[in-house]
């Protein structure tokens, strides 16, 4: 029987680590079989993920191979999956990626997706991309890489573009606990519950919500026009508007149109926590060092699953399961009225064969027209590094929906310049140019 070998890059981080095994351990024909190589950076946070991925196996009863490798190459020699998980700048870049913004006035949330966070964040990423796809293609070519790492589409989009690889696939949870909150917000069972969403990531939309072939938006509008709390958030207030619930919380989806963090009154009405994903960050960091601590105290870590994707992946395609996922791929002929080539979020069909995403037709227009300013700004950001050339982040800033609403053109370009000096060491060389005018 071959062993079916799993890389994890970027395996230092150790909680989203944890979950993504406990998921793989809970299948039963996942707990043996099975070679998982963690390869991370920092020496300490590896070891760390080696001792968690021991003790979650050992607790429920899987008896995979463990390997540890400080050398990307080997953890990828030979794989069948490729899970990437990695965020090139950890902290320090975050804290980066909000506070020179905020000093220019620009308000962001979670910045990991668009706007400058999200520009900045995929620059830095983009490079480790690059050697990632090459070691990919030379190592074990037939290996699907399953993305976890934002800016979600953009880095779909590079791989797509920059390497080749045609076995790549971003993963996110957004409409899989989109559909779950509304189920219960309905109090409908999720499992009753049928529902089609496509768009882009952190930007889907809900097409179709039903329950015994009748639509549950009628009972979603009854309980939105019961409830004056509920209208106080911005999903609540874009599908008010749109007709079409978006599929990511209000804290994302405020960042990716120009109509609220530019307004305080805005801000205060729809209880945006401006600057909410710094505390995220050293949440996440709290839980690592709580990790870490168990481990040497011998004391034992929660192990509980996460329902993500990638682990059913491997499952469906390892063991034949149908199942459909929700997955991230480039736009070739899957959503009519969106940019060919952008990444979109479509369902996709995961068996023996692999993942298979599935056309869904065209959106409607009020919802594509958002998602297309959403891909052009992408495409810039690819078009920035694939062709070596710095006006196109300025560019991609521009076209920006929250940036531009915040600031002047002129002050765009010097932000810009600021944050190409602060994160100059993690860019490709060609980027690092200054171009204040």
């Amino acid at each position: 029987m071959t062993t079916t070998k799993i890389a994890f890059i970027g395996a230092g981080s150790v909680v989203f680590t944890q979950g993504l095994l406990a998921d793989l351990f809970a299948f039963e024909e996942l707990k043996g079989g099975v070679h998982i190589a963690l390869h991370d950076i920092d020496a300490e946070r590896l070891a760390t993920a080696e001792g968690a991925a021991r003790h979650i196996a050992a607790h429920l009863g899987a008896a995979p191979r463990i390997t540890a490798h400080a050398d990307r190459r080997s953890a990828l020699d030979g794989a069948h999956f490729v899970i990437n998980i990695v965020q090139v700048g950890m902290r320090d870049s975050t804290r980066t990626d909000f506070e020179i913004p905020a000093r220019y006035g620009v308000r962001q949330t979670i910045g990991d997706t668009l706007g400058v966070g999200g520009v900045f964040r995929a620059l830095r990423t983009f490079p480790l991309l690059k050697s990632l796809g090459e070691d990919i293609a030379e190592l074990c070519p037939d290996a699907w890489l399953l993305n976890y790492t934002n800016p979600m589409a953009m880095n779909v989009q590079y791989l797509s573009q920059a390497t080749g690889l045609s076995r790549v696939v971003g993963l996110c949870h957004s409409v899989y606990w989109t559909m779950r909150d509304l189920s219960e917000l309905v109090d409908v069972p999720y499992e009753e519950v049928n529902y089609l969403a496509a768009g882009v990531n952190h930007q889907a939309w809900v097409l179709r919500f039903e329950h015994q072939g009748e639509s549950l938006y009628p009972k979603l509008d009854a309980l939105i026009e019961q409830d004056a709390e509920l209208r106080r958030r911005v999903r609540i207030d874009m599908y008010r508007r749109l007709g079409r619930y978006p599929t990511e919380t209000s804290e994302h989806s405020s960042e990716y149109v120009p109509w609220y963090l530019h307004h305080a009154s805005e801000v205060e009405r729809l209880r945006l926590p401006v600057g909410a994903y710094l505390g995220i960050v050293d949440d996440n960091v709290a839980q690592y060092e709580k990790t870490r601590e168990a481990l040497l105290a011998g004391t034992p870590l929660d192990v509980a699953g996460t329902m993500e994707y990638a682990p059913q992946v491997v499952h469906s395609i390892v063991t034949g399961t149908p199942r459909t996922i929700y997955g991230n791929v480039p736009n070739r002929g899957l959503i009519a009225n969106l940019p060919t080539g952008g990444t979109v979020e479509v369902p996709c069909l995961v068996d023996a064969s692999g993942v298979q995403p599935t056309a869904v037709g065209a959106l409607p227009p009020q919802c594509a027209a958002l998602n297309r300013t959403y891909l052009s700004m992408n495409d810039l950001v690819v078009r920035a590094a694939l062709e070596d050339d710095p006006r196109h982040i300025r560019h991609a800033l521009m076209t920006d929906p929250a940036t531009a609403a915040a600031l002047p053109v002129e002050r765009i370009w010097q932000l810009c310049d600021d944050m190409v000096r602060a994160h100059s060491d993690l860019l490709q060389p060609g980027l690092r140019t200054e171009l204040g005018i």
